[in-house]
This record gives C-alpha cells, structure tokens and sequence, in this order.
C-alpha cells in the first residue's frame, strides 16, 4: 500500500537537489540591467480559465512593476506540456515564464517522451493552493466519509469523474483507492467543466473537482460535498471535513507557480520572486483566489523546488498504481 503521508527520500532529495542547482549555480549575469526588453508569459492553459484570468492579473501587476510589457501567450495542450516545452527550450535570460500547474511534474511520469524535463525548469515561486472536494450526487445515500467508504466496498466500488486522465483530480482518486482498500472506477473528462455537468445530472456518482467548481453546486443542492483533500477543512465548505481526518497525511493539491528556464542567473530568479510575492498583495489577485478557494502562498525557490520534487515522487507513484498513460 502507498504511503500517503509525504516523505522525503532519496530519490526526492536527488530531484531537489537538480531544481535547486538549477537556480543556485547560473551564469555570472546580474539582474541591475533587467529587465531591458517585454517579457513572455507562458501560460499553460487555454484562454479563458482559472489559470488564464489568474495570469493575466499577475502580467499586469509585473508590467507596472517592472516597466516593461509581460505579454501573456496561452500554450495550453498536453496537459501543460506543450507550454512547459516552450519555456525549458527557451534562452536562460528571464525573457520567458512559465505559468502553470502541478501538471508539469506529472507529465514526465504520464509520458516519458514528453519534450522536456524538470532539470531544464527552474522554480520562482509556487503562488496559489487549491484544495480538491470529494463530492456526490443527491441520488447517492452517503453524508460522510465512513458512509461513502461502506457503500463503494458494498457495490465493488463507484464511478467517479476527473477533468482528464492524469490530473491531480483522478490520481486523488487513486490514493484514495489504495489508502481505502477501494475499487473505485475512473471516468475522465475533458475539463472540469464537463465533469461537473456530469456530476449534476448524475451520469457519475462521484466526483473529485476543485472548490470553484464544488461549492455553489453544493450550495444550490446540485451535489453534496463529502470531504475536502487538504490537510485542515476550509471555511468555504462549513461542515465539510478533510480526508486527513480519516487518513492521516492524505494531501492532494492543485497548485498555480511560476517557473522560467534552466540556467536563468540566480539574481534575475530572485528579483522574479520578489516581484511575483508582491504582486499577491493586489486586492485583485486576492479576491480571484478567495473566489476559487485557494489559498496564496508565495515562497522562494529553494521552497518551491521542494514541493515540486515532493509531488514528483508523489504522483509517479500513483501514475504508475493507475496505469495511467496521457492522452
């Protein structure tokens, strides 16, 4: 059985160890002179979500800041591959960022011909954490974790949906098959927009989406909302419990950060960072983070690096329990 608790190995130690060399042992280049020129941002997703509307504040913050132009470019495709194959491809000058999720530790592990890998990433700052919900159709007679447990090892497990084959949203749903003894069948989606459609008319039984989406269906009775998977409850969801509560250490997130490319100087990284934590100050960021039930974090990159090479192991042991392959 897969431990779910996090714990640092040495095979997670050696993938920290390449994302904080990456950053720490650059180019004798010095910030003073950048930024000179527009700066690229690399969003990983399509125009139009989360990850899209989020970006687009922090360009326009970086450009008032800065001085100069960032200009987003939305490169979405592969799950966050394609615009992370841009950015590791990329001169190592701070010219080019990338704005993503935790799809871009998980890709490699999905498909290891994908066109990059994490040592031509370099982390700035991880800048949100969205919790996941575990939530139900009304139709389905469970309230609680031990109900909703009894009743998939009653009927040799429930279908639930995910926003597609490898996301943080089904491999969720693979931890908790394995810490749970579970049986539980995957239906992907192609978003989660999809998927909560589903949800809502009952085509799956349950379902694993972000607190966006979870709780104004909640909230009109559309679904129930049974646990949460961060490690504490969130006050957005009153009630509603974590998953840590029944299974300790069980920690699945969806993060947003920032990464440019491999052998970027050291000095441009940090000014990077400082410039993307201020910018989580704007009561604009706050409030569509607020909104989507995330949390802001916004650490350095020696932090950032740890948790990318922590959900690294994480996920590659759940890609390879699920047999999961990318689309």
């Amino acid at each position: 059985m897969l431990n779910h608790g996090t714990k640092i190995t040495a095979a997670t130690l050696g993938v920290l160890a390449v994302l904080v060399g990456i950053f720490s042992a650059t180019a004798p280049a010095r910030a003073q002179n950048y930024p000179n020129k527009a700066i690229r941002m690399i969003v990983a997703a399509a125009p139009g979500g989360a990850n899209d509307i989020l970006g687009r504040l922090y360009a326009r913050r970086m450009t008032e800041s800065l001085g100069q132009t960032v200009i987003v470019d939305n490169r979405g495709g592969g799950g966050g591959a394609v615009g992370a194959e841009t950015v590791a491809h990329a001169p190592p000058d701070g010219y080019m960022l990338l704005y993503c999720t935790n799809s871009v530790v998980v890709n490699p592990s999905l498909n290891p011909k994908v066109g990059y890998t994490l040592k031509e990433l370099a982390p700035i700052s991880q800048v949100a954490s969205f919790p996941l919900v575990i939530s139900v159709h009304p139709s389905v007679p469970v309230k609680t974790v031990p109900e909703l447990i009894a009743l998939a090892k009653k009927r040799g497990g429930l279908n639930y949906g995910s926003s597609g084959t490898g996301s943080t949203n089904q491999l969720t749903g693979v931890l908790l098959n394995n810490v749970a003894g579970l049986k539980n069948v995957h239906i992907p989606y192609k978003g989660a927009g999809p998927m909560m459609t589903a949800l809502v008319s009952g085509e799956v039984e349950m379902g694993i989406t972000t607190v966006f989406s979870a709780v104004p269906n909640a909230r009109a009775g559309r679904i129930r909302a049974i646990a949460v998977t961060s490690l504490k409850p969130l006050a957005t969801l009153p009630g509603v419990p974590s998953l840590a509560s029944y299974y300790p250490g069980f920690n699945t997130i969806l993060w947003h950060g920032y990464l440019t490319t491999a052998g970027t100087p050291a000095s441009i990284v940090a000014l990077l960072n400082r410039e993307i934590v201020k910018a989580l100050h704007m009561p604009e960021i706050l409030q569509s983070l607020e909104e989507g039930g995330a949390e802001p974090v916004g650490n350095t990159p020696a932090e950032f690096a740890a948790v990318m090479a922590e959900d690294f192991e994480k996920y590659a042991k759940l890609v390879k329990i699920s047999g999961a392959k990318a689309d």
